[in-house]
């Protein structure tokens, strides 16, 4: 029998890394907005309205907690463009879950303070 962080596929420290990058409330808007459609970086901060190094600090949360990934691809008039969707995924989160991965959580300075 498996137990619940096996089958989520999640140590503690993954699952930190998606807290951490659920706990801007632009972070939760860009997800939001990913899981309607993809879409390219320039747009995407359009309709954020934000800057696009901002935006690119939010992505780069998002994608290292595995909740999005980007693509290059290039348009029809050549140009690279940077896609964004959101990731498959299905966390549930529940008193045993953080129980058990609560032994595979590194607790480093600052995460004490």
């Amino acid at each position: 029998m498996s137990s619940a962080s096996e089958s989520a596929g999640t140590s503690g420290n993954d699952l930190i890394k998606v807290f951490e990058s659920l706990s801007h409330p632009l972070r939760i808007k860009i997800m939001g907005i990913l899981f309607q459609n993809r879409q390219y970086v320039s747009e995407l901060a359009r309709t954020v309205n934000i800057s696009r190094p901002l935006l690119y600090m939010h992505l780069r949360k998002l994608e290292a907690a595995n909740l999005i990934r980007g693509n290059h691809e290039i348009s029809e008039d050549g140009k690279a463009m940077k896609y964004y969707e959101i990731s498959n995924f299905d966390l549930h989160i529940t008193p045993e879950l953080l129980s058990e991965i609560a032994q595979s959580v590194t607790i480093t300075q600052e995460s004490k303070t």
